[in-house]
């Protein structure tokens, strides 16, 4: 990133200048009109009113009126989070390294190749000690059929959605939507009709589920939740689900880049109302951009389920997946930041704009500074290799990227529900002030990455039940 070397004073000033921009031309012009019409007799002014035309009056009146209505009735409507709650596992479903490196070693499907790879891969991953896994994984061969995989997404999406309606008082009748999303588990009936069976929803509800869609799946119901809630009646309000089923994606092979999964993903989950109406409401929802590569082969195969040569099911994720991630960001910020950036860091991206173009490329491009639109972010904990890509594409400090290590650390790769559990964090340290925005970044299969852009309306009181008893500890050094 170039750095400015004026005084940091003089840069607060630019940037308040610019960022003001309109205000300062237009604060002298009000003051030159107002001025001119004390100096003039209400007579006078009166007057002049008279002498002006019918099609002046239509211009002066009508016009206005109706530009302003046009521009009201075609905003979209705003859309809120009501609350959220993520998914905290029983300290029995607790898996520390040396358990969970042991456990491996006793697997009849590893060699011994194979589990010193995993054993360096996970002491490298930036996993701490309290991450969980399903009990049906403790078995030796452990257990990954049907019953046991739907076990696992009841206990995970019941509890969720419990704390979510303690949290929010809501009469399970109030819910006009319901969307879940879990990538590679789905049974018949769905999850989305087990939900609607279990709490008794309306018969009208208009229920669907998201697979396939990876990691980013979370953010992709929730732009979906939006764009639902803006034809919906005012007042509406959408619950989604947002979970990965671990039982169901064991990898029983020796493939190695299918074996990341096993080691990376745990259990989590969390549960979000949504609501057209501002009442009770957290946080507004303020963009939401989402870019696809699945056109390009690298991009769409870079994460893909498949069978190894011994016919074994898992997930291979291909060595250029950082490579790829971090183009899908840039195309997606590429888009995002006009939305977002204050004007003096687009003034500034300009000027070297030109300055290249100028002495034939060989002024370095300037980075916007992400920092001046945003003051938390939320980045998808995927693994300490993407977290660290992020925060050094987007030149963030360590406190910004700390939410999404200490997810990391204390829960592993959620898949979709991470952004959550790092929403959590944040609130948990009482770090989010009413006024600031946050960004949270997905990525997932295809290969996609999704930009979630919220502003805080009503700070928590309380820690959500995830970090409750352990947000004392954090941050911890890794």
């Amino acid at each position: 990133m170039v750095v400015s070397p004026c005084p940091k004073e003089l840069r607060s000033l630019y940037q308040l200048i610019l960022n003001n921009f309109h205000i300062t031309i237009l604060l002298p012009l009000i003051a030159t009109i107002l001025l001119k019409s004390i100096w003039l007799s209400p007579d006078k002014i009166l007057v002049w009113f008279g002498a002006l035309l019918s099609a002046h009056h239509f211009f002066l009146t009508f016009l206005p009126i109706t530009t302003i209505t046009y521009y009201a009735i075609q905003r979209p409507r705003a859309v809120y989070l009501v609350n959220y709650a993520c998914f905290r596992p029983d300290s029995t479903w607790r898996a520390p390294m040396a358990t969970y490196i042991e456990h491996k070693r006793l697997e009849p499907f590893f060699d011994e190749g194979t589990f010193h790879f995993v054993k360096r891969m996970l002491q490298r991953s930036g996993l701490g000690n309290e991450t969980c896994v399903p009990p049906s994984l403790r078995y030796i061969p452990p257990l990954h059929g049907l019953s046991e995989s739907r076990a696992e997404a009841q206990h995970i999406i019941f509890t969720v959605i419990d704390d979510l309606i303690m949290k929010t008082g809501i009469n399970p009748n109030a819910i006009d939507i319901l969307i879940v999303n879990c990538s590679l588990f789905n049974p018949t009936p769905s999850l989305a009709d087990m939900i609607v069976r279990r709490y008794n929803f309306r018969d009208d509800i208009r229920n669907m589920q998201l697979s396939g869609m990876g990691c980013s799946a979370g953010l992709i119901a929730l732009g979906l939740a939006r764009n639902l809630l803006q034809t919906a009646p005012s007042g509406a309000h959408a619950l989604l689900v947002s979970t990965e089923i671990s039982t169901g994606i064991y990898y029983t092979g020796k493939k190695r880049s299918m074996q990341l999964t096993n080691a990376l993903f745990r259990t989590g989950g969390a549960a979000i109302l949504l609501s057209s109406s501002k009442a009770k409401a957290r946080f507004e929802i303020t963009q939401i951009v989402r870019k696809s590569a699945s056109t390009q082969d690298n991009a769409y195969r870079c994460v893909f389920r498949e069978e190894d040569e011994e016919g074994n099911l898992g997930i291979n994720l291909s060595k250029d997946l950082l490579d790829i991630a971090g183009k899908a960001l840039r195309d997606n910020i590429t888009t995002l930041g006009p939305n977002v950036l204050p004007f003096s860091e687009k003034f500034k991206f300009l000027l070297t704009f030109i300055q290249r173009k100028v002495l034939n490329g060989r002024t370095p491009l300037y980075v916007p500074d992400f920092r001046t639109a945003f003051e938390h972010f939320c980045i998808h904990a995927g693994g300490r290799a993407v977290i660290d890509g992020v925060q050094q594409s987007l030149c963030l400090s360590n406190e910004h990227a700390e939410p999404s290590r200490m997810t990391l650390h204390r829960f592993g790769n959620t898949s979709s529900s991470s952004v959550w559990y790092e929403l959590a964090y944040s609130d948990a340290k009482g770090r989010i002030k009413k006024g600031e925005r946050v960004w949270m970044i997905g990525f997932g299969s295809g290969y996609k990455c999704i930009s979630v852009v919220w502003k805080c309306i009503q700070p928590t009181q309380h820690a959500d039940m995830a970090w409750a008893d352990c947000i004392h500890r954090y941050p911890v050094n890794l």
